[in-house]
């Protein structure tokens, strides 16, 4: 009997947990081959978890970060069985340990068969590009190592990319020893020297780490960090009493972002009446949050984009406290020295760099450091993703840039929509692409559940090929 293949583009989380959810896929065995095309050492860990430092933590406690839904305490149990407990701090694990757990997953798939007859297969490889397969359905991809792959679906899980460059042009700068332009990139921060000044562009989550990481190496130089809104990611309340959901009876139908503020307002303030924090009021919203972004027209969507996207993010997406109190510190000593406004321009001044630091109704202020390091995020935006792949399903019109610049376009089960706005029956995507639409698309939770209703849509879809061709 003709094997089917499935090729998965990207072995982060979300590509390597869908490979373990098709693995698992219940019923008669699946006469199929899943490659999973991933350029790193390893899957499994992608670039979120594989920075070797104990010092950069989870975000969310370990309790939440199962890989499987169903099993609310696997990632604790692995814990506890591998020793790993040790490198927690107050229930928040290091990413490293992390990707180890990850790492495992995804590894049982690779070494052997599925009970349900699928097999996995590593390849140690990037994607240039997807394309008709010129002998019958399917597609082709073509990998950098010269490899090609038939296939009868592709997903693309191609996670998040490195932050965009972050002044106009010209960009001269980028190709100095001095400018980092994505923190996480190897040995990215190792030719930072002890007494080297320093400047971050950005505030939240990678900030933190990176300050935690030159703090932890013994930096002493001077350290600035530029940030348009000048906020840090709040504290983390482990324990915290769960607060109820209110989406049903005061959310639903709500079309406009002042309509929902207003009322998520109204409960922070009923909270703090009974004595608890606003973090849980927040918490309760995220199985909703699909549906209230979903709820807003697309201008209300801009609005929110505009106004409290990033209010939103220092928010939502938390510090363990101990990382907290840590910035705290070095922001209060003056050890840390933070300045609002944005990176206007970046000018090579032999070993330094000269950043001007512009702030609407102020004079610009130059900055001169060794390094400046972006840490702005990751760059979303699918029409100026200059990747080879990117670019060649771009061109094709089979993959289409949302006019948010948040993601890809899709249908409700994540297959691409090409230019006629058509979904495709051969590539589909999950991961940071899909904001668009669930606007939230980035955290362990939302990932996994994506995972696990995409590898059913393909187990089905596998069924109805084999159908087809008897």
């Amino acid at each position: 009997m003709q094997r089917r293949s499935i090729t998965i583009i990207g072995g982060g989380f979300s590509g390597s947990m869908l490979a373990v959810q098709l693995a698992q896929l219940p019923g008669q065995p699946f006469h199929c081959d899943v490659h999973l095309v991933e350029p790193r050492p390893a899957p499994g860990p992608g670039l979120a978890y594989t920075a070797r430092r104990s010092e950069y933590l989870l975000n969310v406690p370990a309790k939440a970060l199962s890989a499987f839904p169903e099993q609310p305490d696997h990632f604790e149990n692995w814990l506890r069985i591998t020793g790993a407990e040790q490198d927690c701090q107050d229930g928040f694990c290091t990413r490293q340990s992390y990707g180890r757990y990850l790492q495992q997953l995804v590894g049982q798939v690779l070494e052997w068969p599925a009970m349900n007859g699928m097999t996995c297969q590593w390849h140690n490889s990037s994607a240039l590009s997807v394309e008709p397969d010129p002998s019958g359905p399917g597609a082709v991809v073509r990998l950098r190592n010269g490899q090609l792959l038939r296939s009868d679906l592709v997903v693309l899980a191609l996670g998040n990319f490195p932050p965009a460059v972050p002044t106009p042009l010209p960009h001269d700068y980028v190709s100095h020893p001095g400018y980092h332009g994505s923190p996480w990139a190897a040995g990215a921060l190792s030719s930072i020297k002890p007494t080297d000044d320093v400047l971050l562009l950005g505030s939240g989550l990678t900030a933190v780490d990176v300050l935690l990481g030159l703090r932890a190496d013994g930096h002493q130089g001077r350290l600035t960090v530029v940030s348009q809104h000048g906020r840090w990611p709040t504290a983390a309340v482990p324990g915290a009493r769960a607060y109820p959901s209110f989406w049903a009876p005061e959310l639903a139908g709500l079309a406009s972002v002042g309509a929902v503020l207003r009322v998520v307002r109204r409960h922070v303030a009923a909270a703090r009446a009974q004595g608890l924090p606003w973090q849980p009021v927040l918490d309760s919203l995220r199985p909703d949050l699909p549906r209230i972004w979903a709820g807003w027209p697309l201008a209300e969507q801009s609005r929110f984009l505009r106004h409290l996207a990033g209010i939103w993010s220092v928010l939502r997406h938390r510090s363990p406290p101990g990382n907290a109190a840590i910035i705290q510190q070095l922001l209060a000593s003056g050890r840390v020295q933070q300045l609002r406004g944005r990176a206007r321009e970046i000018v090579p001044a032999d070993e330094d760099l000269l950043v001007t630091v512009s702030r609407a109704g102020y004079p610009d202020q130059p900055i001169t450091a060794r390094h400046v390091i972006t840490c702005t995020g990751p760059l979303l935006n699918y029409s100026r993703i200059q990747e080879p792949l990117v670019v060649q399903l771009r061109e094709a019109g089979q993959l289409v840039p949302d006019p948010l610049g948040l993601g890809m376009l899709t249908d409700a089960d994540g297959a691409l929509l090409d230019a006629d706005g058509q979904p495709s029956e051969i590539l589909f995507t999950l991961g940071p692409s899909r904001r668009p639409a669930y606007f939230e698309s980035t955290a362990v939770p939302e990932l996994r559940a994506q995972a696990v209703t995409l590898a059913r849509l393909l187990g089905q879809r596998l069924r109805q090929l084999e159908h087809a061709r008897v």
